[in-house]
């Protein structure tokens, strides 16, 4: 089968990548002609383990390949996905303005029956307006259906999300749509994955709900974490317990400085504003997002609580992507606490296994240090922010001797609080 991905972005590229694996012939197409051209040459643009083998592996065997032509695109192929990106505006909802490009564009140079997929996260609904706009601009009528595909996609785990993923969501209402799309993950039956065939509103929503869930999961263990400091509780102890409840699960309750990345603090707020629009208010999620920005202000309270006036200070800060095993760091927690150490004055030394270049574009007054221990030297204080793996198993005696003051701030709980004392220290975790 032939397949056009527009957007190749994190979602679309990693989609095309995958469904190159799983024997179909894929078209990427982006308007970004400089990212087209780099990978053309291999090149992957975005930190993804695996992914760059995936991307290789399929344009050697003749499966994967690259275009700036949306209408090279369409024109060659029976399935359209679209992964532009749609960004939060000012008031929380989702713009639309890339998707609006795309559907223009496939309604122009449409020649025949299409499967007009929708992969990207948008707000309950687009999928009919999606649908109404390219009838609308269709130079002639043209027969086409639209699905709703919503993805699942973990930054720094994607390859194994997409091939062994928990469901597959599929909304549609046309049987041919349903057949083609079965066709295309075919390869998921083997492997027994759940299918949910609904509407294309509630495939719209499953999306926006499942990472609402997950954003409060987050926020409730980081509430609870906080409260822990209060009454002298270990919040390790009590996620534990609470996630061997098989009500409630294990995953998702790891105490820390917030939730972060491009979907939670995008969706959430999306969420809400669709609730709104429709006069109701999501109380529960409104709740989340303020708690999820306090979170943020918590942990610069925190430095300050261990540092003292940090006017003048240097603050070491390990981790700057959101989470580890990617460079985004979009809506990331540890640009906003060095954002707010240096409006307290603060210098701020710091590094990343991926994400430094990134960052050197919004934070140029930040130094930026060559590992661990180059960021630990003469520091008044060493924050841990992400949890890379090199960051789970440093020197710390070593550490202890670079820093100007013993002070190690574990926003992750990476380290046991008692081993760090007995090693000099003066340490903190979050709800411990």
């Amino acid at each position: 089968m032939n397949i056009c991905v527009i957007g190749t972005g994190y979602v679309g590229l990693v989609t095309g990548a995958c469904l190159a694996e799983f024997g179909m012939n894929l078209i990427c197409v982006d308007n970004d002609i400089q990212k087209i051209d780099l990978l053309k040459q291999g090149k992957v643009t975005i930190y993804e383990p695996g992914l760059e083998n995936l991307v290789a592996r399929g344009m050697r065997e003749g499966r994967l390949r690259f275009s700036s032509s949306i209408e090279e695109g369409l024109k060659t192929s029976l399935v359209i996905f679209i992964a532009v990106g749609t960004p939060p505006r000012e008031d929380g909802s989702a713009d639309l303005q890339f998707v609006e490009e795309v559907a223009k564009a496939i309604a122009h140079w449409m020649d025949g029956y299409k499967v007009v997929v929708m992969k990207s996260t948008v707000p309950v609904g687009t999928a009919r307006w999606l649908r109404d706009l390219i009838q609308r601009q269709q130079m002639k009528p043209i027969p086409f259906d639209v699905v709703s595909n919503p993805e699942f996609l973990r930054e720094g785990s994607a390859i194994e999300d997409f091939m062994r993923p928990d469901r597959v969501i599929i909304g549609a209402e046309s049987e041919q749509a349903i057949a083609i799309m079965k066709d295309i993950y075919s390869a998921l039956y083997l492997i027994e994955t759940p299918f949910i065939l609904t509407s294309l509103e509630t495939a719209e929503m499953i999306k926006y709900a499942t990472n609402a869930f997950l954003a409060t999961k987050v926020t409730f263990i980081n509430e609870i974490a906080n409260l822990c400091e209060k009454v002298g509780a270990d919040v390790h102890h009590v996620a534990k317990a609470m996630g061997l409840d098989g009500r409630i699960g294990k995953k998702f309750l790891h105490p820390g400085p917030g939730f972060g990345g491009s979907c939670f603090p995008k969706d959430t707020r999306a969420l809400s504003r669709i609730a709104r629009e429709k006069g109701y208010v999501l109380r529960v999620v409104d709740s989340v997002i303020e708690a999820n920005e306090y979170q943020k202000e918590r942990m610069v309270k925190k430095i300050e609580e261990m540092v003292g006036d940090v006017r003048g200070k240097r603050i070491g800060i390990l981790g700057l992507s959101f989470k580890p095993n990617t460079n985004d760091i979009r809506e990331s927690c540890a640009i906003a606490i060095i954002q707010g150490l240096l409006k307290l004055g603060a210098k701020v030394k710091a590094f990343d296994p991926a994400a430094m270049e990134e960052t050197k574009t919004i934070l140029p007054e930040v130094e930026y240090g060559k590992d661990a221990y180059d960021v630990a030297k003469g520091a008044d204080a060493l924050v841990l922010v992400t949890e890379w793996n090199q960051f789970r198993r440093l020197d710390l005696s070593h550490i202890k001797a670079l820093l100007k003051e013993p002070i190690f701030i574990d926003m992750r709980n990476v380290y046991d609080p008692e081993s760090m004392r007995r090693l000099g220290f003066h340490y903190c975790g979050v709800g411990r």
